[in-house]
């Protein structure tokens, strides 16, 4: 496996991990803000949903970028 791959794999395993234990634990942070706001909590959901998404998208542009 060559440096580069490596760090590649390592580099999405990391992400993977850290997305889910926020998908694991996004219920019971969700159902906690809701006590103080409904409306936060629904927003606190959909950022950190569509945030493992923007990762990977970052993620993709960079490598893009990089390979030019």
């Amino acid at each position: 496996m060559t440096p580069e791959a490596k760090s590649q794999a390592i580099a999405a395993a990391a992400i993977l991990l850290v997305a889910g234990l926020v998908i694991y634990f996004l219920p019971a942070l969700v159902l906690w803000i809701a006590q103080f706001s409904p409306t936060l909590a629904v927003v606190v959901g959909a950022a950190l949903l569509l945030g493992f998404f923007a990762i990977f998208w970052l993620r993709a542009r960079y490598q893009r970028r990089k390979e030019r």
